[in-house]
């Protein structure tokens, strides 16, 4: 194995734990909170043993470099990504354990909607147009295949819950629920993040099929919040294995879908053990999709290498 997994970083955080989800913990540092990204990885809603090494880390540092990039184009809510600069939160003997896995964050008001932009037609946009023609209310073009590139990438939110999954709405809804002067600029700043980051991927061997953002607001200021452009909230496809018509491996954590699917687990129950050779190959898709986007030789990256 790499090294070693981070499940979780109770115990080593010395600030009250005010949320943990299937993935981050959150901590109130009191002006500001700290994001604890572990390597806890989930699948049908369960958190599954054992944990990935460095899954964390990546998730982490793609947000931070593409909060950089984008921070012109769209106010964030990073405040820094150092460990060393915790103080007595965290023990000095603790802080290398937590090293590319903390965001120091402004404190915003979340917008209960997740911003999603489809360039794609595929996922669950796909078995909506299978159906009815259409995704979140909007009439695509007949005759489109799986896969297909859409001519326009179009915004198809969800309300969010948090419990359960969240809830694909048409604009006219997310429009009732926060106003439409918000929605309108919600969905105008997710498809102009939507497009820098399919632009850059692309240069880069990578079609962005879709992806979520989430938003806040601090004095009534739209902050882009939580992650940016990672395995878990975007559907990366390397070009060269782009099809139409066929389930494309996507470029996240394939591995453990596939031997979930091979076993005779029935999804309402605990989940199996994942074996040692399913929980390498996660590590190593995490870390090719950091190398080939933060590291790549378009656009600068400020982090230092991943292990291995």
């Amino acid at each position: 194995m790499p090294t070693e997994a981070l499940s979780t970083a109770e115990g080593l955080i010395k600030a009250p734990l005010i949320h943990k989800g299937k993935v981050r913990e959150l901590y109130d540092l009191g002006e500001h909170l700290l994001i604890v990204v572990t390597d806890r990885i989930s699948a049908f809603d369960y958190v599954l043993d054992p944990p990935v090494p460095e899954k964390g880390r990546v998730l982490n540092e793609l947000s931070s470099f593409w909060f950089g990039l984008t921070a012109e184009l769209q106010p964030n809510h990073v405040v820094h990504t150092d460990a060393n600069k915790l103080g007595d939160v965290v023990a000095d003997a603790d802080k290398p354990k937590l090293e590319g896995r903390v965001m120091v964050s402004r404190k915003a008001k979340r917008v209960d909607i997740e911003c999603v932009v489809r360039g794609y037609i595929t996922g669950g946009g796909w078995r909506q147009y299978q159906t009815s023609g259409e995704v979140n209310g909007i009439k695509l073009p007949e005759g489109l295949r799986k896969n297909s590139k859409l001519e326009q990438p179009i915004f198809t939110p969800a309300g969010k819950n948090d419990v359960g999954h969240d809830e694909d709405i048409p604009f006219e809804e997310m429009a009732r629920r926060v106003g439409r002067e918000l929605a309108e600029q919600l969905r105008d700043r997710s498809l102009a993040l939507y497009e820098f980051g399919r632009d850059f991927c692309d240069k880069n061997g990578i079609i962005l099929a879709d992806c979520k953002f989430e938003f806040g607001l601090i004095d009534d200021q739209i902050i882009l919040i939580d992650e940016l452009f990672t395995p878990d909230s975007s559907r990366f496809w390397a070009k060269e294995n782009y099809k139409l018509d066929v389930e494309i491996d996507s470029m996240d954590k394939e591995p453990v879908r596939s031997y979930l699917a091979n076993t005779d687990w029935d999804k309402n129950s605990p989940p199996p053990r994942l074996p040692d050779e399913v929980v390498q190959a996660t590590t190593d898709r995490y870390q090719d999709i950091y190398r080939r986007l933060a590291q790549s030789k378009v656009g600068v990256t400020v982090f230092k290498p991943l292990n291995g």
